[in-house]
């Protein structure tokens, strides 16, 4: 099936890994890269080992390789080495992210700026290196992992105005490069209680706090990277080809889960009736 390999940022951990592995079962050859060591208000490290023995086991052809995606030179690395080992690149997927509460008063400088190096500067080091070689080879496809805080949300200043950027930076790149044949489009993982390296660290790592009060998704359950990565394979396959500039919400709603009431409990409803 695979008319080429696809490179995932922030594949080796959490979501990111979950849709490298999707994207592998469905028959692409992929390039998986994060960071070895945990980054700021994130779990996510010491993963890439793991990653591997598993795709060996499943026997997947599934590459997993540590690089920053706020270096220049490492993301001309892998994707000039993903190129050399498969030939062509079919698609990229934005995944790497960083995201620290806070309001604009008590977000340090410092952290506002890495957030936006890693979120927006990661997704156009990504996209500025690969899109030349998918002009030339008559298209590609750009999948960009963003999030309801794209709309604003309260203590996320930094990270809802980087997820804002990748929005209207996926539109603006689906409209530059239309007539090339790249398609760009956005997944959003909705519905809160989702299980990654982001959103443990927010909670010190303890899972248990991540479930309670979550809308979820309409199947009942949260979002997980597979439902990510099945939308993802989708819109890498032929049976997407005519679709670009548009987002798709995994969850429920491009808010994650603020236009849902919570559910009342029968407790609640007794209480109140």
């Amino acid at each position: 099936m695979s008319s080429g390999a696809v490179i995932v940022s922030g594949g080796t951990f959490g979501l990111g890994r979950e849709i490298s592995l999707r994207l592998a079962e469905a028959g692409y050859p992929v390039t998986a890269f994060g960071l070895e060591t945990p980054q700021i208000s994130s779990i996510a490290g010491n993963s890439i080992p793991a990653l591997r023995s598993e795709a060996e086991s499943r026997g997947l052809d599934l590459h997993a390789v540590e690089a920053d995606v706020t270096s220049e030179a490492d993301v001309a690395r892998i994707v000039e080495t993903t190129i050399a080992r498969h030939g062509r690149i079919h698609g990229i997927v934005n995944n790497a992210a960083i995201g620290p509460l806070g309001t604009v008063m008590d977000t340090d400088p410092g952290i506002w700026d890495k957030i936006m190096a890693v979120n927006l500067r990661g997704p156009f080091l990504m996209s500025r290196a690969v899109i030349p070689h998918f002009v030339s080879n008559g298209g590609g496809c750009i999948v960009n992992v963003g999030s309801g805080a794209g709309w604003g949300k309260a203590n996320m200043a930094a990270y809802a105005t980087s997820k804002g950027g990748i929005i209207a930076m996926s539109a603006s790149m689906a409209l530059d490069h239309f007539y090339d044949r790249v398609r760009v489009n956005t997944v959003i993982p909705g519905g809160g209680g989702i299980v990654a390296g982001m959103s443990l660290g927010r909670v010190g790592g303890d899972i248990s706090r991540l479930g309670p009060g979550a809308v979820g998704t309409v199947a009942g359950r949260v979002t997980t990277g597979t439902d990510l990565g099945n939308a993802i394979a989708w819109l890498m396959s032929p049976e997407a080809e005519a679709i670009s500039g548009t987002i798709i919400d995994v969850g429920c709603f491009a808010h994650q889960g603020s236009s849902v009431p919570l559910k009342r409990t029968k407790i609640e409803e007794k209480s109140n009736g």
